[in-house]
């Protein structure tokens, strides 16, 4: 490793990372932001696997529309969910930020679920999320948003991490994790559940319980659906870092962008990234309600099986949004000297001036 390699934090992990009142770095995190001209390494084997895996989904979109059976669409469906239940509510929420606690029996479900959707195992999706918020859109950063937005979708799996993101990894706490008797177990055998969960199971399963062909069952609930759910986490990651509104912190790439929510059913990335211990995904409790994840969490939690659940005051969210808010949210922002009245004028607003003089 290079003696230059010295990465900077330019986000927030936890409440016990901040510095401001309003939960925040005391700092200017937008001139952090770096990508550092390199030329990559590729690793020809994810290059070759995600070609197939899209080639083999257009076919399995074919074949939902011509001679897939309706069970094997729905079961389709209902894995998808599982598998972004299991990564949303385990692998990001509970396992990386840590925003509520939950009970043996949902861990170890939740840990299925996200074996099941074969994005690494939990101990490494953590460590490189948690890489992603600390060093935020800098070249230590695995996605890094200022490369593009193709390498933040899926180029950055395409090419072996630079030395900076792994500095950033060796930097980053995985104490609670390595302390974790579920997230170890998976760790051990993960080489051998995840075939048989991701891969053999949803395909011998439409076929032995309503007589399924095994290429409609291999390619609609398998493989379609897999590269559906790589496909969403990986947008969140691209579009999410640059299309959007930023009402929370404009020094930040993640943007809220209704449209990204709309597709993967998580969009409010500004709020995610200014408050990443939050468990809600947003301040607003429509989205929170019809986004299935975090409705997840919150039926355990009725049923006991998830407990301190992790949330942000509207006062601290009002002091932020007003301090560092790009002008567009909704109650707080309107008189940012950034916010033009051009765009006011386009998004049919008026200013908390005009609001208290009507």
């Amino acid at each position: 490793m290079g003696p230059s390699v010295d990465p900077v934090p330019s986000g927030v992990l936890f409440e016990t990372d901040t510095q401001t009142p309003d939960l925040a770095l005391d700092k200017d995190v937008s001139k952090l932001k770096n990508a550092s001209p390199r030329q990559h390494e590729y690793v020809w084997f994810n290059i070759f696997w995600f070609l197939y895996l899209h080639i083999v989904s257009l076919y399995g979109i074919y074949l939902v529309f011509t001679s897939a059976k309706w069970q094997t669409n729905v079961f389709a469906f209902v894995v998808h969910l599982m598998c972004a239940i299991g990564i949303g509510a385990g692998s990001h929420r509970l396992w990386t930020h840590r925003s509520y606690k939950a009970r043996t029996p949902l861990r170890t479900l939740l840990m299925l679920w996200q074996t099941m959707g074969f994005q690494d195992c939990i101990f490494e999706w953590a460590r490189d999320h948690r890489t992603h918020h600390k060093y935020a859109d800098t070249d230590a950063d695995p996605h890094n948003a200022e490369r593009g937005l193709f390498f933040s979708h899926m180029g950055w799996l395409c090419c072996k991490k630079s030395p900076e993101v792994i500095e950033g990894g060796k930097r980053i706490d995985l104490s609670d994790l390595y302390n974790d008797p579920v997230v170890m177990f998976q760790k051990r055998h993960y080489m051998k559940m995840m075939p048989v969960l991701c891969f053999v199971l949803p395909t011998v399963i439409p076929v032995y319980f309503w007589g399924e062909s095994w290429l409609n069952a291999f390619c609609v609930p398998t493989i379609l659906r897999y590269t559906c759910g790589i496909n969403v986490v990986w947008s969140i990651n691209s579009f999410a870092h640059t299309f959007g509104y930023r009402p929370y912190d404009k020094s930040l790439n993640p943007r809220d962008n209704i449209g990204t929510w709309m597709i993967c059913v998580e969009g409010f990335h500004n709020y995610h990234h200014a408050f990443p211990w939050d468990y809600r995904a947003t301040e607003y409790p429509l989205y929170n309600m019809l986004t299935p994840t975090i409705t997840f969490i919150e039926l355990m939690a009725k049923i006991g099986q998830a407990y301190d659940l992790k949330s942000v005051s509207p006062d601290i969210i009002k002091q932020r949004a007003q301090r560092t808010g790009d002008g567009t949210h909704y109650l707080w922002g309107w008189d940012d000297p950034e916010f033009t009245e051009k765009l006011k004028s386009q998004l049919g607003v008026v200013s908390n001036c005009e609001k208290k003089l009507e």
